[in-house]
């Protein structure tokens, strides 16, 4: 039988700050930082989770935590965890790790969580240039459902999930991360056009030892500066996995990631209640505090055996993610379709990134329509369960995006009907976000058509 309680291989403690957990976390990539825990395969053993700020935002009426915050210090992560066999043997390179989430949930006495924008002089979303400054929702629990005080007339269950999970790049994968982020950083502006639709600021974030945290690692040291100096940050998905933000990997699902060095070194970390594809608004799903329930498992030479190169290396891989049968059910879905078509009118080439722009600003505006600030609706599309799909792409010039938003979480019929849309105080929903003022002097897309500007 299995054991009835858990193994408990790192903790946390809410009411200490990130670097003094008495289990360290960490926040970057790097082969050199050591492990903190070890798991054995076939074990169900429990890691606790601080929201990915480490408590830098709070449950309060205000947007300025959002505004202000440090990007230089996320995600906080628990681990580095190394996974051995039953023998002892650890991990390989070459081997792939398959991690089955068994449970997973917020912390007791920690039921709350937060969707925000940030502010466009610090992070940006993928609606940036629409909505440039900081806001923020507080979200409660109510077992599997979630609701805010500041999106009123909603209530969804939540499909809860870590954002990251991953394993530790070899000195040679992270060396070709660094390059080639270094290269778009450097060259990017000039030789990619999505960057002048996307807006998107920065392009890349390159190692900084500003903010960085190294687990075992004393700050100060020889060892932390060099570390620090050549260690990734954790903001994108990676061969590795990391922040890959899959919304299904809820209890049942199974990740097979690739090893890259000995004991994999297992980190995990950003936990979600709910998530909508895209996490559109950046800071954008239920962000909370959690634990994670995991069982792994090696599988000998797996790499070579199931994972396929994509690139000049063996190295140049991505996991796989098996769903677990754990979700939501929703039977009526109201759909928006979203072409490679920017806000001047200008035709991109079979540009699904364009396309699901044009779907979330098309969504953005319909369910305004029913009382809703365009902020909120922004927000609740970014963590609410609504699905993304690249309908289409190969029919030349448009790709075609679609986000599908589940009709029932609305306490009103948002469909469109031969009656028009009720207008006027009584549907307005209040309070709104909680928002910041936008102090730069960047230029705000406006769609001169849409029914109201924001």
């Amino acid at each position: 039988m299995a054991p009835l309680t858990k193994k408990l291989v790192v903790p946390v403690d809410l009411k200490s700050k990130p670097w003094q957990q008495k289990v360290p976390l960490h926040n970057r990539w790097h082969p050199q930082i050591p492990a903190v825990a070890e798991a054995k395969t076939g074990e169900v053993f429990r890691v606790e989770i601080v929201d990915w700020t480490g408590g830098a935002i709070k449950e309060d009426n205000s947007a300025l935590d959002v505004k202000s915050i440090d990007l230089s210090t996320v995600h906080y992560l628990s681990g580095p965890i190394r996974i051995v066999d039953k023998d002892g043997i650890p991990a390989k390179p070459g081997d792939l790790l398959a991690v089955e989430i068994c449970n997973l949930g917020p912390l007791q006495g920690d039921e709350w969580g937060f969707t925000a924008t940030f502010d466009r002089e610090n992070g940006g979303g993928f609606l940036t240039d629409h909505f440039p400054a900081a806001t923020k929702a507080i979200w409660y629990f109510e077992g599997i459902y979630a609701y805010s005080p500041q999106i009123p007339g909603v209530r969804f269950p939540g499909l809860t999930h870590p954002g990251i999970i991953g394993t530790a790049p070899s000195h040679e994968l992270l060396n070709i991360w660094n390059e080639r982020e270094r290269q778009l950083v450097e060259n990017g502006v000039e030789s990619f056009k999505l960057c002048e639709v996307l807006h998107q600021r920065p392009l890349a974030s390159l190692p900084t030892t500003k903010g960085c945290v190294l687990g075992k690692i004393q700050e100060g040291t020889p060892e932390w500066e060099k570390i620090a100096s050549e260690a990734a940050r954790t903001i994108p998905g990676r061969e590795n996995g990391g922040n890959c933000d899959i919304k299904n990997l809820s209890r049942g699902s199974k990740i097979y990631l690739p090893v890259f060095v000995e004991g994999a070194n297992l980190s995990t970390g950003d936990m979600h209640f709910s998530q909508g594809d895209g996490e559109v608004s950046f800071c954008g799903a239920i962000e909370m505090s959690g634990f994670l329930d995991l069982k792994c498992e090696i599988i000998r030479g797996g790499m070579k055996e199931y994972l396929t190169p994509m690139g000049p290396t063996p190295l140049h891989v991505n996991p796989i993610f098996e769903i677990g049968p754990v979700e939501p059910r929703f039977s009526e879905w109201l759909v928006f379709e979203g072409i490679s078509v920017d806000e001047s009118g200008r035709q991109h080439y079979l540009d699904a990134t364009v396309a699901y722009k044009r779907a979330v600003l098309n969504a953005i505006d319909y369910i305004s329509k029913f009382g809703y600030s365009k902020e909120q609706v922004y927000l609740l599309l970014s963590c609410c369960p609504c699905e993304g799909r690249i309908s289409g792409i190969v029919d030349s010039p448009n790709a075609v995006a679609t986000l599908a938003i589940p009709t029932a979480i609305f306490d009103q019929d948002i469909r469109p009907k031969a009656s028009k849309v009720p207008v006027g105080p009584r549907v307005v929903r209040k309070p709104d976000v909680l928002k910041c003022s936008y102090d730069g002097n960047l230029p705000t897309t406006k769609n001169p058509c849409s029914s109201s500007n924001s």
